[in-house]
Order: structure tokens, then sequence, then C-alpha cells
């Protein structure tokens, strides 16, 4: 069993080299969360450029479903690398994004067939979720959710509700686009009480919103996540979705569903929704389904990806060697790792329901499979978000040697890969403990 081991202090003396240079040349817009320069890594362990290793309970942000550079994987992209780099599936066919379009269309529940357009990231998939919206409906009004992040392309950051930098000095924006509460039951902006409210969330949107805002037959799509990722990992009730879909279809609005972070086995099954026995008329995928290879996809109802040749497309798209890894990705998914995921998300949810009878700062523990995530309060009465002690025990987990990324204002995520063992769980814990009691115990 491998446990962490920090040789240096941190980051050690190349880190800070290429730290230093980075500054220099590369974009001051992105985020750090703290001074790791990995080199290499396998399964659940990063090593940086100084040799210390890392338990890595992020997967890459969810990217690295099968764990960092699962020998399946790599096997099928160096074998395509041998074969062919790039085409542009816009402008010929070719084997590995046909047979994954097949694969893909084969996964999706519900009646009718199913198509897949490809893109290289989330953002792009939801762009063209978007788009074909748009296009398919011919109505040009949306819905999204407060708290939602689904990119920082302009038309993805015009769904995004998740935090004001994303989109300070970018306005104006998409128009048309209205923004409603989700269904944060530990936060309810309506002050109700899940079960006793009935979802009156979800019954505000016809019985306030379409009857004084929006006329219901101008809106193109409902866009929102099964899960909510960036916005904290906010699990929504059982009946969440069934009843909001059930609003869209009867003006015959779409339900589009961002699967970005939760979908391709993180949450125990295939895709997030199936949690909640709703089939929805888009998907949007990305992140895990080609364990750290760029790759987006859109599905929808072949009925409604109708829009005509030339009015979406890109250039690399679909590339040969990600269609290659995310083959590799989904087989080991069927094989057992979602299983696994199912196995070890229950293992890891009630062991941090132990940890918070101990520790009065974690709010709420929430979560399904390996999305799970836990809120950090200053008291559990008022809810007070404990923010800064969110930062500071990822900060000090880091100097453990464990990898955690926050979410939402105060949350902390646990996404590791879906290979997990239930001791890799436990030395996860450990650290957390530890570092909780010096932060806020």
């Amino acid at each position: 069993m491998k446990s962490p081991n920090i040789r240096t202090t941190l980051p050690g003396p190349k880190a800070r080299k290429l730290i230093k240079q980075d500054k220099t040349y590369v974009s001051p817009s992105y985020t750090r969360y703290y001074p790791l320069v990995v080199e290499k890594a396998q399964g659940l362990w990063v090593n940086d450029v100084d040799g210390n290793r890392f338990l890595d309970f992020t997967s890459g942000i969810a990217v690295c479903a099968t764990g960092h550079c699962h020998p399946r994987v790599v096997k099928a992209i160096k074998q395509q690398a041998d074969l062919l780099l790039h085409m542009s599936g816009t402008d010929f066919y070719y084997m590995p994004q046909i047979v994954l379009a097949t694969k893909l269309a084969s996964l999706i529940k519900g009646k009718g067939g199913k198509k897949v357009y490809f893109g290289n990231s989330g953002a792009e998939a939801v762009e063209a979720a978007f788009k074909l919206a748009r296009w398919h409906t011919q109505r040009e009004l949306n819905i999204a959710f407060f708290g939602a992040f689904h990119g920082r392309t302009m038309g993805a950051l015009s769904l995004t509700a998740s935090k004001m930098i994303q989109k300070k000095h970018y306005n104006p924006l998409v128009p048309g686009i209205t923004h409603i509460p989700y269904a944060y039951c530990y936060r309810c902006p309506y002050n109700l009480t899940y079960p006793k409210c009935k979802l009156g969330c979800v019954d505000w949107v016809e019985d306030t919103l379409f009857r004084t805002t929006i006329p219901p037959e101008e809106v193109a799509a409902i866009i929102v996540e099964p899960i909510q990722g960036e916005g904290g990992y906010v699990v929504p009730p059982p009946e969440f979705h069934k009843k909001l879909n059930k609003i869209a279809k009867k003006y015959g609005i779409l339900y589009v569903v961002d699967e970005v972070q939760s979908g391709m086995g993180r949450t125990g099954k295939m895709f997030a929704m199936e949690h909640f026995n709703v089939n929805p008329d888009m998907i949007a995928l990305a992140k895990g389904i080609a364990s750290g290879m760029p790759l987006g996809a859109l599905t929808a109802r072949s009925d409604i990806m109708d829009w005509e040749a030339g009015s979406h497309a890109s250039t690399f798209g679909g590339n040969p060697i990600s269609c290659q890894a995310a083959l590799a990705t989904i087989e080991l998914l069927e094989e057992g790792l979602m299983e696994n995921a199912a196995l070890q998300g229950n293992y890891l949810m009630n062991s941090l329901g132990e940890l918070q009878n101990t520790f009065e700062c974690m709010g709420d523990v929430r979560g399904i499979g390996l999305m799970v995530g836990v809120e950090f309060v200053e008291e559990r009465k008022t809810k007070k978000p404990a923010r800064e002690w969110r930062n500071e025990i990822i900060k000090r987990a880091f100097e453990k040697g464990l990898l955690l990324l926050g979410c939402g204002e105060n949350s902390i995520r646990f996404c590791p890969a879906l290979t997990v063992t239930s001791d890799e769980i436990d030395t996860c814990l450990s650290i957390l403990e530890d570092v909780i009691k010096k932060v806020a115990g």
C-alpha cells in the first residue's frame, strides 16, 4: 500500500523554478489552488518534479476516470498514434469516430435513434447543445440555474452563474437566458424545507416565471446539471428532474443535461440522470469520457439533431486518438469501474458521515457514487459559510500529500478516479481528519 511521501518543502526547488517561469510566460488567468508541478502519475498517485508523492482525490477535476495513465487507455492511444493522428472528422470519415458515436448512442436510454456531435471539451459540448436547441426549436430563450457552471466560451459562459470573476468584463453576453434557483435544499433560496415543500422551486417555474416574465412557448431549452458540480456538488431531491422535465415537455421545451462532470460512470451509473429516471433530450459529455485526452460529445435524439451540413463543426473534434481512448475508457467502466464507483462511493459517504459526527464544521455531506461534497460552516445552526477554513484545509492537505479541490463557496469535492480502493479512501480521510482538527477542531 502506497502512502504520500513529502521529501522537500513545498514547492520544492525544481517546482519553484518552473513556477517562476510559468508566471513569466503563461496566462495569469488560470486558477492555481496550490503550487503543484506534476511530473508523472499512475492510478491515484501523482509525483511532482521534486519526487514528492501525492494521493490524488481530484482525478484532474474528474477527468481521469480510469486513473492516471491506465495501461489499457495508454495502449489504445499508442496503437492509434501509429495509424492516424488527425484527418478532421468535420470533412472526412474515419473509423474511431464512427465506432465511438455508435457506442455512445447505444448507451443513451429512451425511445428512438440517437446521434452524436464531437468537440474537444465540455464547453464545446454545451455550446453545441445551446446552438442545436435554437436551431431545432427556432426559439430564442433559455433557462439555466444559479450555481451552474457550463464552461468559459461565450455561449457556455452566458449559461454559467457560478462565480462573478468568470463573467467580469465580458458583458454583454448572449441574451435571452434566465437564471433560476437550483434545488439546493441545504440552503433553500425559498426558505422551504424538503419534503414538506413538495418541490416548490419547480412549481415556481410554471406558477410565477411563465406567468409573469417568460412566455414558455418562446423557451428553447432548460439547461441543467443532474448534480451541480462547480456550484458545490449539490444533489437535488430525487423527484426534482422528473417534475422539471414534465413542465418542459408540457411546453415543448428541450431538457438539456450537462453531464460533463457527473457522467461516464462517476455516480455508479453511466450517466447521473439514470438515478433520477429521466431521459433527457440532449446530454453534454466531456471530462471522464476519454480518461485525460481532450474530447467532448453532445448526444441527442436523431429527430432533434436535425441541423444542416455546415451549420456547426469542429476541426479537432472527435480526434481519432481521443476516440480510441474513450472506447477503452467505456470498456473499463462497463467491466467493473462503475460498480466500484458505487461501492467505494458508499464507503466514502459513510466514512465522511462518521467524521461529520465529530466535527461541527462539516455542515453537510452529500453526493452519489464518487461525486461527493462536504460543505464547511462555522456553526451548523447558522450555516455561516466557512470559506477560509475550507481553503486552509485544502492547503494543509496538500502539504501532507493529499490533493483536494474546492467547489461552491465553501465546499470540498471528493472525485477520485473510479479505480479508488477503500485503503486509499482511508488514507485520504486520515489526512483530512488530522487537518480539520488543526484548522477548525
